[in-house]
């Protein structure tokens, strides 16, 4: 096998995280709005949580982004 199409194969393995980021950050706020619409004077207390699922979810996706493009770029 080439060197180059084993680059392209690892980065495309290294993409995946992002079709797990967006699975994910669906179902984050999905079922917040679910809670939310069922007990409207929760959602203020389960807010700062909801966030803080997102920006971790975001940053799961977002390195795996990073790491596909140093692949791409010949960094490792």
């Amino acid at each position: 096998m080439e060197a180059d199409a084993a680059k392209l194969i690892g980065a495309g393995l290294a993409s995946f995280p992002l079709a797990g980021a967006a699975i994910g950050l669906g179902l984050i706020f999905s079922n917040f709005l679910s809670g939310a619409f069922r007990n409207p004077s929760a959602a203020a207390q389960n807010q700062p949580t909801m966030l803080l699922a997102f920006a971790l979810t975001e940053f799961t996706g977002l390195l795996g982004f990073v790491i596909a493009i140093l692949i791409l770029l010949n960094i490792f």
